[in-house]
């Protein structure tokens, strides 16, 4: 299913780290390769990485993965995810060795009903403003949500 989404993560001492995630790796259960963002001031305040994926699939297991990983400093990782039907990037942070959404000032996440079958992905939701003046939608329950990760 075609979703675009971008991903962003922000990580302090971490080149060594990212480095095998800047190259393709079929042994992964997700797909793509992250590409360096650079400061205009170089290696100032740290360093970001940034990849962005087409389908919803070959995302799975993303952010499982880089909980897994060996940060020199995991209280300074920050990963930004801009799904197609975002109003904003959501934030994720590592907390007690894993990465959770950091819940923003004025947006919720919704979820649709999961699907009937595996057949479909993992929906990750829609992360929307509630500051913008416009009717939300009804929240799907939590028993109704789909619990595979979505990323």
């Amino acid at each position: 299913m075609s979703r675009f989404a971008e991903v962003i993560v922000l990580a302090l001492d971490a080149h060594e780290v990212m480095e095998p995630l800047t190259r393709d790796d079929e042994t992964r259960t997700w797909r793509g390769r992250f590409v360096r963002v650079e400061s205009q001031w170089g290696g100032s305040f740290g360093a970001g990485w940034a990849v962005e994926f087409e389908r919803m699939r070959s995302r799975t297991g993303l952010l499982r993965h880089l909980e897994s990983l060996d940060w020199p400093r995991p209280e300074s990782v920050q990963v930004l995810i801009h799904d197609q039907d975002d109003d904003c990037f959501g934030l994720w942070m590592i907390h007690d060795g894993r990465l959770v959404e950091v819940a923003l000032p004025r947006t919720e996440r919704f979820h649709e009903p999961a699907p009937r079958d595996d057949e479909f992905p993992p929906d990750p939701g829609y992360l929307l403003r509630t500051d913008q003046g416009r009717p939300l939608p009804e929240q799907t329950p939590g028993e109704l949500r789909d619990p595979r990760p979505a990323w």
